[in-house]
């Protein structure tokens, strides 16, 4: 499921480039995945606590079928709103996707949770080689409309996944559909062991959206060089986000999640350190993959943080309300990605990003010297 998305982050501004109305708009069609995901996250939370974890992950894995047809016949017919409704709906499918993590977390006793959740998204690595080379190898397979079979990839990889998700049992929402019970909505985003996890992933999910949309138009359009090094480069990137995973969870285990989500955050702030360094094609490589480092720790971190400090009858509110916070914030970091590209540089985005996380660094800080016996859980 992974896969689908790195397929529109490694190829999707560089198909629309060529039809945009403006090339300050190639990035929009990444953006309205971001979009769609961040709009159907709180439904998608929703209808998986009514339906059940296995039967509401294979709706929205369905939903990815039609969502590559009307990208792919965007990208043959040059339309540049057909191509982005279908990239808006793929990021919909993601939405769902994304509740994986939940699902393991919640499906395995307390002191695993952060392995489970490690182990999960370790699964990605495959989406880091195959959403790159797939989207690279097939993108001239249909004469006159480049990328347009790239998209056609996420209509097998949805069959496959479905394939998957119908042979997979995970625990039952029973508990979670609990009528009324848990503390209120309110008192639950007052506490910082709630509040914390969901600052950390958006400003992990935001910061490394913000500089990942841009890279690749950065490295073709701005620094000159060849679309298979920025296709290179996004692959390592997302391979980053995900090998680390192996270990992740063990390393919480030992760390603590706010430790480790800090590490998380200074990782970004050493990549944005290094894009400011210099514009060659292993200046990018160097600072995606720290990039993809930082975003595990951070929001695996978060995750398991959060995971962590819920009851078992408010985990769908909470949840429905970090997704909707995360990818919200996040869709906003995708939107303003080209415009900023556009306006000030790649070099100023890196800049900003580099305060933001020394922030949310020094309220992890706070946080954990708030709550020094924190649990080997955590």
């Amino acid at each position: 499921m992974g896969s689908s998305s790195t397929i529109i982050m490694t190829v999707a501004a560089l198909a629309a480039i060529n039809f945009a109305p403006d090339p300050s708009l190639a990035t929009v069609p990444v953006t309205t995945m971001v979009i769609g995901l961040a709009v159907t996250t709180s439904v998608a939370t929703r209808l998986i606590y009514r339906l059940g974890r296995s039967r509401g992950l294979i709706l929205g894995t369905f939903i990815a079928i039609p969502a590559a047809l009307l990208a792919s016949l965007g990208v043959i017919l040059a339309n540049f709103y057909l191509f982005s409704l279908g990239t808006f709906l793929t990021g919909a499918s993601g939405a769902f996707a994304q509740q994986i993590r939940f699902a393991a977390a919640d499906s395995v006793a307390p002191d695993l949770k952060s392995r489970a959740i490690s182990w999960v998204l370790f699964g990605g690595i495959a989406a880091g080689f195959f959403g790159p080379q797939a989207s690279s190898i097939t993108r001239n397979w249909i004469p006159g409309s480049q990328y347009a079979a790239s998209f056609l990839v996420i209509v097998v990889l949805a069959v496959a996944s479905i394939a998957i998700l119908s042979q997979t049992r995970l625990a039952p929402t029973a508990v979670a559909n609990a009528a009324g019970g848990g503390r209120p909505l309110s008192v639950l985003l007052r506490q910082p062991e709630i509040f914390l996890p969901m600052l950390g992933a958006s400003v992990t999910y935001s910061l490394m959206t913000l500089l990942m949309v841009a890279a690749p138009l950065a490295m073709v359009y701005i620094c000159g060089h060849s679309p298979d090094a920025a296709s290179s480069a996004i692959q390592w990137h997302v391979v980053a986000m995900f090998a680390p995973s192996f270990v992740t969870g063990t390393i919480i285990r030992y760390l603590g999640s706010y430790l480790v989500t800090a590490i998380g955050l200074v990782l970004i702030i050493i990549c944005a350190a290094i894009a400011l360094s210099g514009i060659s094609v292993a200046h990018f490589h160097l600072t995606l993959i720290l990039l993809g480092l930082g975003w595990n720790f951070g929001f695996i971190g978060s995750t398991t943080m959060l995971a962590t400090a819920y009851r078992p009858e408010e985990a769908a509110r909470v949840q429905a309300v970090n997704e909707q916070i995360v990818f919200g914030v996040t869709a906003i970091a995708s939107i303003g990605s080209g415009l900023l590209l556009q306006l000030v540089g790649w070099q100023a985005i890196n800049i900003l990003a580099i305060p933001l996380a020394a922030v949310t660094i020094a309220l992890l800080a706070w946080g954990s010297l708030r709550r020094p016996a924190i649990s080997v859980a955590q």
